[in-house]
């Protein structure tokens, strides 16, 4: 066997036991970098250290930690709940309609933060008490909750265009342009899925609100609807970058809450640092293991050999795109989606490009295919969080996002068959 045949089976095989063991991720891509480190014949501290550092000395990463700062602060400033009041008071009362109401607030809420873990732990914390006060099976309600919540990385800002973006020097602001329509047709997909699923299900339908109250709840929620036009109209018109549009949700997240609102004080400002700083750490440390596993990936060429296996389909892209994302599905059953980008977004995208597949169009579908991943099991990080707020068992969760999981399989693959549904509203946004 080579010794680049050998680093990969030592990767893969590195991966699979780390993980099976319940190591962190991050640290189980540093020790299977090292790994192939060695057994390449590249073993050298120095170069490991040095890539540690490169994987996050990037301007624009530096938009994560601002957009997560963001989504905490809406979170404890009182913007998500009020966002979640308004679509209540306005589809509350019909049959099902917390469940409308968790994903028009899912909508709304994505386009504020670009975080699925933020938006899904607001929406569960919020709205699955309510929905179990009113009958609703548990299951089914905590599995739309969690494919609400992976709306967020499609629609902008999002922080894996963010990581996508910087990792393949594609251009982000593209990228989020290219979530605009797609992650609305998410929204309408569940809203579909749920009408289907609510024939199996009995709940009593309430009174409707008088629009006075409807329209109060609105204008309570007014900052929170002006903060995505703030954010998306800014990078539209070239006010400020996707890294400035992150400083600007959070200052202006942290100007709400503590002056408009006042649902947070200063002493409270601390704590929500500290919550921001923390999962920042956590996605800042796995893009830096990714770049030593991804380094050793590329010293290994595994592009070429990949390039190789699809060699044969670069003549279809059509059929190209489809294989590929088979393979991200099965990738996103034991990946996250930050390492996924990290490792085969540079590995699969020369590929795409190569067969004549538009690059943006690529990167959306590339993150459309990994936020799927995050409520697919056995991994399902999303799923994890939903069942842990409600205190659900994972397999209960699993059961419930079956419906939902197979809407947004059967919009990848409209998407691969109809790329024009995305390029498009790209092309004329442009």
């Amino acid at each position: 066997m080579s010794p680049e045949a050998l680093a990969f089976v030592v990767f893969s095989a590195g991966m699979l036991v780390l993980m099976g063991i319940g190591m962190n991720m991050a640290l189980a891509l540093v020790l299977t970098g090292a790994a192939m480190a060695w057994v390449l014949g590249f073993w050298d501290t120095q170069l490991l250290a040095q890539n540690l550092v490169a994987g996050i000395d990037s301007f624009p990463l530096l938009a994560v930690p601002f957009f997560i700062l963001a989504g905490e602060l809406m979170n404890s400033g009182g913007i998500s709940k009020r966002i979640i009041d308004m679509a209540q008071a306005w589809v509350g009362h019909i049959r099902g309609g917390l469940g409308f109401v968790a994903i028009g607030a899912a909508v709304l809420m994505a386009s504020m933060s670009g975080s699925a873990l933020a938006d899904t732990a607001a929406l569960a914390t919020i709205l699955l008490p309510m929905m179990k006060r009113q009958g609703y099976p548990m299951a089914t309600s905590a599995g739309l909750l969690a494919s609400g919540g992976i709306i967020a990385p499609i629609i902008p800002p999002s922080m894996p265009f963010v990581i996508y973006g910087v990792t393949t020097n594609t251009s982000i602001s593209a990228l989020f342009l290219s979530g605009i329509v797609p992650g609305l047709i998410m929204g309408v997909g569940l809203v579909i899925a749920w009408k289907l699923v609510l024939r199996k299900i009995e709940l009593p339908a309430g009174e409707p609100l008088p629009m006075k109250e409807r329209l109060r709840a609105t204008g309570k929620a007014f900052w929170a609807l002006l903060m995505p036009l703030i954010i998306i109209g800014g990078m539209k018109t070239g006010v400020f970058t996707p890294t400035e549009a992150a400083v600007v949700a959070a200052f202006y997240a942290l100007i709400v809450a503590l002056a408009i609102h006042r649902e947070m004080r200063i002493a409270e400002v601390g704590p929500v640092l500290v919550r921001a700083a923390k999962t920042t750490a956590i996605v800042m440390f796995l893009c830096a293991g990714a770049q030593v596993a991804s380094y050793m990936i590329t010293l290994a060429d595994l592009p070429a050999t990949l390039t190789g296996w699809l060699g044969p389909l670069v003549d279809n892209p059509r059929l190209l795109m489809a294989v590929m994302m088979v393979v991200l599905v099965l990738i996103g059953t034991a990946l996250d989606l930050t390492p996924t980008i990290l490792i085969f977004a540079p590995v699969m995208l020369p590929i795409a490009v190569k067969a004549g597949i538009d690059p943006v169009y690529f990167g959306l579908m590339f993150v459309l295919n990994g936020a799927i991943g995050l409520i697919t099991p056995p991994v399902g990080t999303v799923l994890n969080v939903v069942a842990g707020v409600g205190r659900l068992s994972l397999h209960q969760v699993i059961k419930g996002v079956n419906p939902f999981l197979l809407t947004y399989v059967l919009i990848l693959a409209l998407f691969v068959a109809f790329p024009q549904i995305v390029i498009a509203p790209v092309a004329w946004m442009r």
